[in-house]
C-alpha cells in the first residue's frame, strides 16, 4: 500500500510519467498487487463468493500477454507481515468487512473472494511462471532483485516511487497488456505502458533522491504514520499549490532545501520537539527512524532462489524469519506452505479476511476454527511461553475477525493432535504420512473409507464438505448441498473435454450461469462462506502436513453465480438434480459417488450430527456398472479454459470405483450387524425446515 495517495498524485501531473512500449526484458512483478488489481478490474463477480474459473482465464492471458512479448516474468509474493504494521492489517481488515456490508447490500465495493489468493498460485505453477514467496516482507527483495537485474518492476505500490530503481516502475494501472501492439521501429510485439523512475521525479522536483525516504516517512506509510500518534505538520503552508494534494506540493518544496537525509530528518524533529512535547518526540523519532528503514535495499537473496532454485542459508536471513525450519524454507518459498504461519510463529496473531455473508450472524470464519486450532497446535508445539506481555501465550494465537459489523480480537487456544505429540514443527516433516493423514482426516471427522470412492482431486473438497454439514450454523439444507455437489461436478466438466451426452451436460449446466450484480440471498451467500472458509483452513492444514490428501485444482470448485442460480432454480422446484444430469452416465455416477461419501462418513463411525437423507440418493446401477472404468480425455476447450496438467493421472481422467467396493461391502455387514446404524431406520428427514438430522 505504501504511501496513501503518492501514486495517485503521480499519475495527475503528465510530466513525471513517461510513456514505453516495453518487451524484450525480464519483469519483477508484485504478486500481490497484481492479483488484487486483475480481479478488480476485471469485472468478475465479488458479491456471490467469487469467480475463480474467470480469474484463471484471466491471469492465462496476461502471461500469454507478457511471452508474445518476449517479457519473462518473475513473480514475488508477500510472506508474512510484522508487529510494526499490525495497526495497518487491522485498518485493512476493518476496510473489508465495510466494503462487505456494502456489498451485500448491491452497493459497488470491492472485496477479494477467499481463495484468490490460492488460486492465483496454482495458475502461475501450472503455466511454468517462476514465483516465490518471501520469507517475510517482499518490497524490499523485489526492489533488490530489480537493481540485481536492472529491470523494471510492475506494480501500483507507491512503496516502489520511493526506491530507486534505475529500471522503472511500471505501473500496473496503466500495463495496456490487453492492447499489445506491433513496434513502427522493431515490428515487434509491445505492451504500452507508462514508466516511473525517481530520477525523474527527484529531477522535477529538485530534490536528492536520497531524500525520498524521508518523504515517505514523513507523509506516512505502512510501518509509521504521524497523524496516528497526534503529530500534525501542516506543510501545506509551504506550498504554492492548491487541492488535496497540497501536503505533498508542500513537503516537497521543503525538502529541496537540504542536501541530506540526516539533515532533513533533524529538521522535522525540530519541527515536532517546538510543538510538542518529550514523549511525542520520542514516538516520532522512533516512528521516522522504523519508516525510513523500510526503504533500505539488502543485499538480497532471489536471484539465487530464481537461478538455482534453492532458499537462502537460515543464517543469511533477517533474524526474525528464522524462527522457520530449515525443511520449511525451500517449501515456503515455492509457496507450498501458507504464508499466515509466519504471522502464527512471529506474532502469535491473525487478522482473518471477510467476503459477503449475513452480518448479523457470526462470522463465517467461526466454522473453520476448529480447523485452524489444529494448525496452531502443529506450529506452536514446543514452544515456549510468551515472556512478552505484549503477545498472546504460545498456546494461543490472537484472532481478530468481525463481530457485527466490527473487528474485535479473541484468544485462541492451539490444539496438538496426539498422534504427532513426538513431532514438533521442526520434525514434522519426518512423521510417517499414515499418521499426518490420520491427523488430517480426524480433524475433519471423516474416514479414509468413506472417501475411497471418490477421484483423489475430489477428496479434500468432499471431506470439507462433510465438515461443513457438521459445523455450519445454521445447518445447510438439501438445495445448498446439491447445488454445492453440481458445482463439483461442473468443475471436473470445466477441466475435461466432455463429449456427447456430457457435452449437453455441461451445457445445461452453464446456463444456470448468471452474471449476477445485484443483492445476493444473503442465507445461501453466508453458508457457502463458511464452506469456503472451512476449504480454505483445511489447504492450509493439508500443506502443513506435507499433502496427505491431494491438492485440489482450486479455480474449479467453486463459481458463486452457478451455486447461487441452482439453489433458487433446486427451491422453485422447477429443476432436479436427476433432470440436469440425465443421458450423463459418468456424471451420474459422480455425483451420486460425492453424495454416498457423506452416508459413508457417518456409517463408519464419524460424529456426523447432519447428513443426507436416503430419499435423495439417486438408484444405483448394478455391480458389474458401477466397477466401470470411465475415462474422459482432458483437452484444451475454450468454453472449460483448457487442460494445463496432462500428466497428472487425475487430470487425465479418473477411476470411479464406487461405493459397493470391498470397503463398503465390509460397511454394509457392519449395518446389518449393528442395526443401530442401518441408514434405513434411522435417517429421517425433516420437510419442515429442509434440514438434515439423525435420530439415534
Amino acid at each position: 500500500m505504501g504511501v496513501q495517495g503518492l501514486t495517485t498524485f503521480i499519475e495527475g501531473d503528465k510530466s513525471i510519467l513517461k510513456d514505453v512500449q516495453f518487451r524484450n526484458s525480464k519483469l519483477i512483478i508484485d504478486g500481490c498487487n497484481l492479483f488484487n488489481l486483475l480481479y478488480f478490474d476485471s469485472n468478475l463477480n465479488q458479491s456471490h463468493g467469487g469467480d475463480y474459473g474467470g480469474f484463471k482465464r484471466i491471469i492465462r492471458s496476461f502471461v500469454q500477454a507478457l511471452r508474445d512479448c518476449d517479457i519473462d516474468p518473475y513473480v514475488v509474493l508477500e510472506g508474512g507481515s510484522n508487529s510494526a504494521k499490525l495497526e495497518t492489517l487491522k485498518l485493512r481488515a476493518q476496510l473489508r468487512i465495510d466494503n462487505a456490508r456494502k456489498l451485500s447490500l448491491g452497493l459497488q465495493r470491492s472485496v477479494l473472494p477467499t481463495l484468490v489468493s490460492k488460486v492465483f498460485k496454482q495458475i502461475l505453477a501450472s503455466l511454468n511462471v517462476p514465483m516465490v514467496q518471501c520469507i517475510g516482507e517482499a518490497d524490499q527483495e523485489i526492489a533488490a532483485l530489480a537493481q540485481r537485474w536492472n529491470c523494471p518492476v510492475l506494480s501500483n505500490d507507491s512503496d516502489f516511487c520511493i526506491f530507486d530503481i534505475k529500471a522503472g516502475l511500471l505501473l500496473i494501472s496503466h500495463f495496456q497488456w490487453r492492447n499489445v501492439s506491433v513496434n513502427d521501429k522493431c515490428f515487434q510485439k509491445c505492451i504500452p505502458c507508462k514508466r516511473y523512475t525517481a530520477k525523474r521525479f527527484c529531477r522535477y522536483f529538485n530534490i536528492n533522491k536520497q531524500l525520498l525516504p524521508v518523504f515517505a516517512a514523513v507523509t506516512g506509510n505502512d510501518s509509521v504514520k504521524l497523524n496516528n500518534m497526534g503529530i500534525f505538520l501542516r506543510w501545506e503552508e509551504y506550498s504554492s499549490m492548491e487541492g488535496s494534494f497540497a501536503h505533498f506540493y508542500g513537503l516537497l518544496s521543503w525538502l529541496a532545501s537540504f542536501k541530506s537525509p540526516k539533515e532533513a530528518l533533524d529538521s522535522v524533529l525540530k519541527l515536532i520537539d517546538s510543538n510538542y512535547n518529550r514523549q511525542m518526540m520520542a514516538l516520532a523519532m522512533s516512528g521516522l527512524s522504523l519508516g525510513i528503514d523500510d526503504y533500505q535495499v539488502p543485499s538480497g537473496f532471489l536471484e539465487r532462489f530464481f537461478n538455482n532454485g534453492v532458499a537462502p542459508a537460515p543464517c543469511l536471513l533477517p533474524e526474525p524469519p528464522r524462527v522457520l525450519p530449515d525443511w520449511t524454507l525451500l517449501l515456503f518459498m515455492k509457496g507450498g506452505l501458507p504464508s499466515c504461519m509466519l504471522d502464527v510463529l512471529l506474532m502469535r496473531t491473525l487478522v482473518m479476511s471477510t467476503q459477503v455473508q449475513d452480518m448479523q450472524m457470526s462470522s463465517a470464519n467461526i466454522t473453520s476454527r476448529p480447523i485452524r486450532q489444529v494448525f496452531y497446535g502443529l506450529l506452536l508445539a514446543g514452544k515456549k511461553e510468551s515472556q512478552s506481555s505484549q503477545e498472546p501465550p504460545g498456546g494461543y494465537v490472537e484472532e481478530y475477525d468481525r463481530e457485527g459489523r466490527h473487528l474485535t480480537s479473541s484468544m485462541v487456544e492451539a490444539v496438538q493432535p496426539s498422534a504427532l505429540e513426538h513431532f514438533p514443527l521442526d520434525k514434522l516433516d519426518q512423521a510417517p504420512r499414515s499418521v499426518r493423514c490420520e491427523v488430517f482426516l480426524e480433524t475433519l471427522g471423516v474416514s479414509s473409507s468413506s472417501l475411497s470412492g471418490i477421484p483423489s482431486s475430489l477428496r479434500l473438497p468432499v471431506a470439507v464438505t462433510c465438515y461443513w454439514l457438521r459445523h455450519a450454523k445454521p445447518q445447510p439444507d438439501q438445495l445448498l448441498l446439491n447445488a454445492l455437489l453440481l458445482g463439483l461436478v461442473y468443475g471436473v466438466l470445466c477441466r475435461q473435454r466432455a463429449k456427447g451426452p456430457d457435452r449437453q451436460l455441461f451445457k445445461r449446466l452453464k446456463r444456470h450461469i448468471q452474471n449476477r450484480a445485484g443483492r445476493p440471498d444473503l442465507a445461501v451467500a453466508h453458508a457457502y462462506c463458511q464452506w469456503q472458509c472451512c476449504l480454505r483452513d483445511s489447504l492450509h492444514l493439508n500443506q502443513l502436513l506435507l499433502l496427505p490428501l491431494a491438492e485440489p485444482e482450486c479455480a474449479w470448485l467453486y463459481k458463486g453465480t452457478l451455486l447461487h442460480q441452482l439453489v433458487a432454480d433446486l427451491g422453485r422446484g422447477t429443476l432436479t438434480p436427476d433432470s440436469l444430469l440425465l443421458g450423463s452416465s459418468s456424471f451420474e455416477r459422480l455425483y451420486g459417488a460425492l453424495l454416498d461419501a457423506v452416508h459413508i462418513s457417518h456409517a463408519a463411525g464419524s460424529t456426523v450430527s447432519g447428513a443426507i437423507p436416503s430419499s435423495l440418493r439417486k438408484p444405483q446401477d448394478d455391480l458389474m456398472t458401477r466397477l466401470e472404468v470411465l475415462e474422459l480425455e482432458e483437452e484444451d476447450d475454450d468454453d472449460a479454459g483448457g487442460a494445463e496438467n496432462p500428466k497428472q493421472e487425475d487430470d487425465v481422467g479418473w477411476t470411479l470405483v464406487s461405493v459397493r467396493t470391498r470397503h463398503k461391502t465390509k460397511e454394509r455387514l457392519n449395518l446389518a450387524r449393528n442395526p443401530e446404524f442401518n441408514r434405513s431406520q434411522n435417517i429421517e428427514f425433516s420437510r419442515k425446515q429442509g434440514r438434515f438430522s439423525w435420530e439415534q
